[in-house]
């Protein structure tokens, strides 16, 4: 007799874990309750290349003169062809994956999924109808939502989410982004590309400031936001927001929140903006999930604890993607893996043999411009866990490929273990460097030195070269580097 198993949340955790517990023989019911591909493919990492890829280009028109082509007439941004364009490659994502999941016999149920009992969830569909379906295994996919400061709570107007800048019909005059992170740098490189006013603050000593990015990365983004006009303001924090006037008016003062010794002082505490968008944290989806009837508590805000295997506390019950909060790691392709830990344990494989999520080596990929490809330890996360280590840094500029296309911003650098000369760290920015990492994601996974990344053969003229190059620079052997 096949399994019941009831997945709530159709994004990148929540559907990969349906396509594989249906070719497991599992009965499978997936429940979403807006649009299938989760904030993933809706809200974040789609729409958001969708623009950046747009931007790339249209950075690449107005210097085509540089580079051999001559174009005449204006060059502008058209923000309503590009909205146009994101909905239709959307639309078509979601319907690709819906045929996916009933092609694999997946039920799929449109509405709000509560948990009613151990075995029991009911669906509100939008029209208020509520049907209940049954289960013997429950997976809970729910995700994250911008995170609404209360200072400043956004009208999604003047005070944007980053869900709003999805949307945007304009391009602003000026847009003040709150939060030097991921989201934050790379809508400020895609609005800055399109000739939009950018300003950062950021509450750290730098942008990026995550432990998986190394140092050096965080270093020469600022200096590629110098180069592009983009303003940035660390060790500073946003006390209020007046939306008021024309635009919004934003008050600054020194972050009580930096881990910089000597703080950056202000060069100002006010700055005018036409917009403000918030981008400093995400807050979890639990809230009307129903999970006090099954007694299962939630961490902080709401997140969600699970075990490697994504085994929650309550039996039979399993958590996967963003909704097990920083403990775990936020990212879609985290979420898919996750998922299929949990999809596999979900469907009865013998207790010796339960899939275990490893958290160990996985790659981060940042669409700024130029990108950031991180995997592994950083230098200073090495230098905390007491390991002795060297480093080795290569410029993208010395590879035939990066002058050949026009992007010789960047920087590759291998953190390697002096004894063993295993390679323990790669952390690069620069063209396409979301692709090269994973080279290095592998080499780690595997427990390569840099002595066999170096003496692996890599297609010239490619950026893939770029691996060989800091390996040999890591062996004490450089070649361009």
């Amino acid at each position: 007799m096949s399994k019941k198993l009831i997945i709530i949340g159709g994004g990148p955790g929540g559907y990969i874990a349906a396509l594989r517990a249906a070719a497991l023989g599992g009965k499978v019911t997936l429940i979403e309750k807006e649009n299938l591909g989760g904030t993933c493919l809706n809200w974040g990492c789609i729409p958001s290349k969708i623009m950046k890829n747009s931007a790339d280009l249209f950075l690449k028109c107005l210097k085509a003169d540089q580079l051999g082509i001559k174009i005449e007439g204006s060059i502008i941004p058209d923000m309503h062809a590009l909205m146009n364009r994101k909905e239709k490659i959307l639309s078509t994502q979601r319907k690709g994956i819906a045929s996916l999941l009933q092609s694999r016999g997946v039920a799929i149920e449109e509405g709000f999924g509560k948990i009613l009992s151990k075995n029991l969830v009911e669906v509100t569909k939008a029209d208020g109808q509520k049907i209940e379906v049954g289960f013997d295994k429950l997976i809970i996919a729910v995700g994250t939502k911008p995170m609404d400061v209360p200072d400043f709570p956004f009208d999604h107007k003047k005070i944007l989410s980053s869900d709003d800048i999805l949307v945007l019909d304009q391009i602003p005059v000026s847009m003040t982004i709150v939060g030097g992170g991921v989201i934050g740098c790379e809508f400020a490189f895609i609005f800055s590309a399109l000739g939009c006013n950018v300003t950062i603050v950021e509450a750290m000593s730098r942008l990026l400031p995550l432990p998986s990015v190394d140092e050096a990365c965080s270093k020469l983004l600022l200096r590629e936001m110098k180069k592009r006009k983009i303003k940035v303001f660390c060790d500073t924090i946003v006390t209020t927001a007046d939306t008021a006037g024309d635009g919004v008016g934003i008050s600054l003062a020194p972050s009580p929140f930096t881990d910089n010794p000597k703080p950056q002082k202000l060069k100002t505490d006010d700055i005018q903006s036409q917009v403000m968008a918030v981008c400093i944290g995400r807050t979890p989806l639990s809230d009307g999930l129903g999970l006090e009837n099954i007694g299962l508590s939630t961490m902080g805000p709401g997140w969600i604890p699970a075990n490697e295997q994504m085994e929650t506390p309550v039996e039979n019950v399993y958590a996967i993607g963003d909704i097990l909060g920083p403990e775990k790691i936020m990212l879609a392709h985290v979420a898919s893996h996750e998922g299929l830990v949990a999809a596999q344990n979900a469907m009865g494989l013998k207790k010796d043999r339960k899939l275990t999520m490893a958290y160990e080596v996985v790659p981060g990929a940042i669409f700024t411009m130029p990108e950031i490809g991180t995997v592994g330890l950083s230098e200073k996360q090495a230098i905390v866990k007491g390991v002795e280590v060297e480093t080795a840094s290569v410029n993208f500029r010395v590879l035939g490929k990066a002058q050949a296309i026009d992007e010789i911003a960047g920087e590759a650098k291998m953190i390697i273990e002096k004894k063993s000369q295993k390679v323990l760290g790669v952390h690069m920015i620069g063209p396409h460097a979301t692709d090269l990492i994973a080279e290095a994601t592998l080499a780690i996974e595997k427990g390569l030195t840099a002595k066999e990344i170096a003496h692996t053969i890599h297609a010239h003229p490619t950026l893939a070269e770029i691996m060989g190059e800091v390996a040999s620079k890591a062996m004490g052997m450089p070649l361009h580097g």
